[in-house]
């Protein structure tokens, strides 16, 4: 298949993907070094992939949608083989930092900040490439991975929640226009589970099922989940367990931070009668930033994720700013961002305003939108 006009697809250009197992290493230097070593996995991860964006710019070329599977192996077995290498280094750390005497209380936080960064940013982010896959295997993968950072139930949220409901107040993960990201929190902590139980529920009772059947998928959960409990415990202890639940917070940070930057303020056209226009390109927040896209194998082309939802990272496509609302940062620094809110609000409010009027000029009044959570107004 010719490369032109299309992005070639093939093993070097899977390379850079790759370059996200150098958090490994970087990890067990900062736990056998201790001192300064211990952060330099958050370094490496926001400071080195958002300074190689800035060398490398945005690309915005497209691979071919119709690239056959087979070509896609080198990116497949990356996601793949995430599964052992996370759990090598993750119970392995905690194996270790238990039993060495060169590790501080701070030097243990930040190394395992260091290591929910890992478990997060990488961990979560293959979980939702395999979780939307046919293959059986994917699918297990993405539960273990899930069940190692105590948030299994975001499988059953994004694929019977969130997919189907963004950019509506059905969704909780859609940040509303001026929530900032410590409202926004602690509401989805509280309101993701519910609304993946229900969906479970319903769709079990939709088959003729109670919600006690052996198919709900929360026993699943539980079982997996509980094991990695159980696993942390005997190879670390009290401390070992509480060094665990430390890595699966900051990974649980990092995933709903990011959910909060994908769709902040973008709502889609309500039709009357409880119904929403389908979902298009221009309900999520785009980004074609190079380095931060081999980071997060290509989740910032989250726009045509929502729209083809079963494509494979590598055929993901980007798409002109009349056609997608473009972030101005990749995701390392955008969360780094919304963290702060009233700086975040300074940077994103008036690109929601512009997005408004360009996709929706006939609606004039967007409090509406966001009496799914109450808000008060704030202006505009």
């Amino acid at each position: 298949m010719p490369a032109t006009p299309f992005q070639k697809i093939g093993f070097a250009q899977s390379l850079p993907f790759w370059l996200t197992l150098a958090m490994v290493p970087l990890a067990v230097l900062g736990a056998t070094k201790g001192g300064w070593y211990t952060a330099i996995v958050p370094a490496w991860s926001v400071l080195v992939y958002s300074s190689l964006d800035a060398l490398t710019g945005r690309n915005d070329r497209n691979a071919d949608t119709e690239t056959p599977d087979g070509m896609l192996f080198w990116y497949r077995l990356l996601t793949l083989v995430w599964f052992p290498i996370q759990m090598a280094i993750l119970f392995g750390t905690i194996w270790y930092a238990t039993r060495a005497d060169h590790l501080s209380g701070l030097e243990l936080a930040v190394l395992f900040f260091g290591t929910g960064i890992i478990t997060g940013t990488v961990g979560i982010n293959y979980s939702h490439e395999l979780m939307h896959q046919k293959n059986r295997v994917e699918r297990w993968l993405a539960d273990l991975l899930l069940a190692s950072v105590l948030y299994s139930h975001f499988r059953s949220e994004h694929l019977r929640v969130h997919h189907l409901h963004v950019g509506t107040s059905r969704d909780p993960v859609t940040a509303r226009y001026n929530e900032g990201f410590h409202r926004f929190f602690p509401r989805v902590l509280w309101s993701c589970p519910q609304s993946a139980w229900k969906a479970e529920v319903a769709m079990l009772a939709r088959r003729g099922l109670p919600w006690w059947h052996r198919s709900n998928p929360f026993w699943r959960y539980a079982i997996l989940q509980s094991g990695m409990l159980a696993l942390a415990l005997a190879l670390g202890g009290w401390l070992g367990l509480g060094l665990f639940l430390y890595q699966a917070a900051v990974a649980i940070w990092q995933l709903e931070a990011v959910n909060y930057v994908e769709h902040y303020g973008l709502t889609r056209r309500h039709l009357g009668d409880g119904k929403y226009e389908h979902v298009h390109p221009h309900h999520s927040w785009n980004g074609s930033q190079t380095a931060s896209n081999w980071l997060l194998i290509n989740l910032q082309r989250h726009s045509d994720h929502h729209y083809k939802p079963d494509r494979r990272f590598p055929l993901l496509q980007t798409y002109a700013p009349d056609e997608a609302p473009q972030l101005p940062l990749g995701y390392p620094l955008m969360v780094f961002i919304a963290m702060n809110p009233p700086v975040w609000r300074r940077v994103m409010n008036p690109r929601v305003r512009a997005w408004r009027k360009f996709h929706y000029p006939d609606i004039t009044d967007w409090h509406p939108y966001n009496k799914g959570l109450n808000l008060p107004p704030r202006g505009s």
